[in-house]
């Protein structure tokens, strides 16, 4: 071989190697986490209660990756009941298998057992987090999803000088698990927390909680990135840090034009990316939250806890003997600083990070969210002391997780009996949702495993409208597996479907996976269903979608093998499916499904 072709194939050995390199970089790099579930004893607001938790502790493990890399999670499960993992606001590009909601996606892992989840991530980039989806165990089965921007990228706004994590949680007296699955048996009141915690601990204010405070030590003039991650069971929260201005530059794991503000109301499941500069006197001040009640005025007996941590400044000063408590944390019941604070938002909409909201809409949805009733005589339920028990509903079917197995096996192997296809795109009744003193019997639901059925790149809005049944509106903030959308509008009332549509925001509204419906209005919100799967939708008050308000879509296989789910993992949860029903999809690279094979 003379030189010049030893030379050609260098060239085209170096060129490969570079082709190698970019597809690893696109492909992204792979990461792997143990998970262990396991009963262990906490001593919190002068108690001792045993919680099951991850890996020993609250909150779990943070997952660390750069933007398109993949994650492995071994989850051992060692606790005494079932549980699911999901991977709030992960889309799990055609992997629905490892999105975790309990009976919609997977049956439990059960106590002795394990399970590998994937997590693929695709689009997002900032903070995002993972939570138990299985009864309440989120309440201390949760941690944070930190996703940097991919290798050779950087932030859109000046790098900040280091970073802290700030979870948001609740806390419950007793058995929670014991207490949840009796309330629910018996119709009664769910449990409601007694109290709030920063990345685990109550805080100052609280008894016994001053030692074990969370603490943050900051350096004058330094910026730090703060990712904030309400993970509380069933609360709105408003947050500030006292004397200082935060910048919100990012929600859901997406860009935004940036806010600058005094106070934050992060609905339950968000997260936000918040620049701190540390520009004040040295000295100590307060990270303080209380929860935001969006229900009845005249109610008193909510959770009134102040939840506290504490920023120290480094240097040498007087420490003073209490620090500083945020003034402008707004007060529990104060909804004009919540509307004020949710209108604010807009995708940054650049170059780098562009919008694409969906205009040529193919699917129009109409959703009632509504505080309702089940009549225990037309149902299985029991009560204690009646024939109806509270719940919740959309369009008044009030959700029903089927079992023994879940939607996910049940389409994919098309296994009958177990969901219908019969959501309605629009309510079965039509009145003033938002009056006062609306009559009792239109509050009656009836309880049903309902999907709504999407063609793949349907184009989907969603209008959610808060409804006044029972004398019980309020914030409700919805979540939508498997997809980000874009909220185009939003107001109060009852949603008018030909002057409203007038005041969407088509150019730079916010992308997100979670956002509030407001009490006693209504939230436009726009999608493209190109991911195939079967995908939770809820609201994330969990006694909202406990009682069942919620639904699943499932979005069909597209034209091709790149645009249909996965083949299911080899080793799923185990699910109790009766022999002679169990069917296989057999969806073949032409992506047509319902092609049955009997295994």
């Amino acid at each position: 071989m003379n030189s010049k072709s030893k030379e050609c194939l260098l060239n085209f050995i170096g060129f490969l190697f570079l082709v190698a390199q970019c597809l690893s970089m696109v492909e992204g790099e792979v990461h792997y986490y143990e998970f262990v579930l396991a009963e262990k004893n906490f001593t919190k607001l002068c108690n001792t209660t045993r919680m099951l938790v991850v890996n020993g502790s609250i909150p779990g493990p943070t997952i660390r990756v750069h933007k398109g890399d993949t994650v492995y999670v071994n989850v051992h499960n060692q606790g005494y009941y079932g549980v699911t993992i999901h991977w709030h606001g992960v889309k799990q590009p055609r992997n629905p298998w490892s999105d975790g909601p309990e009976y919609i996606t997977q049956c439990p892992i059960e106590s002795g057992s394990n399970f590998t989840y994937e997590v693929i991530f695709s689009t997002e980039e900032g903070t995002l987090w993972w939570h138990a989806h299985s009864d309440w165990t989120r309440a201390y089965v949760h941690g944070a999803i930190v996703i940097l921007p991919a290798i050779g990228t950087t932030y859109p706004f000046p790098k900040p000088d280091d970073e802290d994590i700030i979870i948001l949680g609740s806390l419950y007296s007793g058995n929670l698990k014991a207490e949840y699955d009796y309330d629910l048996t018996y119709g009664d009141d769910l449990p409601h927390s007694i109290g709030y915690t920063i990345n685990g601990e109550p805080g100052d204010l609280c008894p016994c909680s001053k030692e074990t405070t969370y603490r943050r030590v900051v350096d004058h003039g330094k910026t730090y990135l703060l990712r904030l991650v309400n993970s509380v069971v069933a609360a709105d929260m408003f947050f500030a840090i006292a004397e200082h201005n935060l910048t919100i530059v990012g929600v859901d794991a997406n860009y935004i034009k940036p806010i600058t503000t005094s106070y934050i109301m992060i609905s339950a499941g968000q997260t936000m990316d918040i620049l701190l500069i540390a520009n004040q006197t040295l000295g100590h001040y307060y990270i303080a939250a209380r929860q935001f009640w969006s229900q009845g005025v005249g109610v008193t007996d909510f959770d009134q806890v102040n939840v506290t941590a504490i920023i120290e400044y480094r240097g040498n000063y007087t420490i003073p003997l209490s620090p500083s408590f945020p003034s402008t944390l707004p007060t529990y019941k104060d909804i004009t600083a919540a509307i004020k604070f949710s209108n604010l938002f807009r995708s940054l909409a650049s170059k780098d990070h562009p919008v694409n909201v969906p205009l040529n809409i193919t699917t129009r949805m109409y959703v009632t969210l509504s505080i309702s009733e089940i009549a225990c005589e037309n149902s299985t339920c029991t009560t204690l002391g009646g024939g109806e028990i509270l719940a919740t509903s959309a369009n008044n079917i009030s959700w029903n997780n089927p079992n023994p197995i879940d939607i996910l096996l049940a389409y994919y192997r098309n296994i009958s009996g177990v969901y219908t296809t019969d959501f309605p795109d629009q309510p079965l009744f039509y009145y003033n949702f938002t009056a006062d003193d609306l009559p009792v019997a239109v509050a009656t639901t009836e309880p049903g495993s309902k999907v709504k059925v999407l063609n793949y790149n349907e184009v989907v809005e969603v209008v959610f409208q808060g409804t006044n049944l029972m004398n019980g509106a309020g914030n409700h903030p919805m979540h939508l597996h498997g997809h980000s959308f874009y909220v185009v509008g939003s107001g109060y009332g009852n949603y008018n479907n030909e002057t409203d549509p007038k005041t969407f925001n088509l150019v730079d509204p916010v992308e997100v996976n979670t956002f509030g419906v407001p009490k006693n209005g209504w939230l436009a919100i726009r999608f493209v269903a190109n991911n195939p799967g079967v995908w939770f939708w809820h609201c994330h008050i969990d006694r909202h979608m406990t009682w069942g308000m919620a639904a699943v879509f499932i979005v069909k296989n597209g034209g091709t093998a790149e645009t249909s789910i996965r083949k299911p993992p080899p080793y799923l949860p185990a699910c109790k499916v009766p022999l002679e029903s169990r069917v296989q999809n057999n969806d073949g690279p032409d992506g047509k499904e319902n092609q049955t094979i009997f295994i």
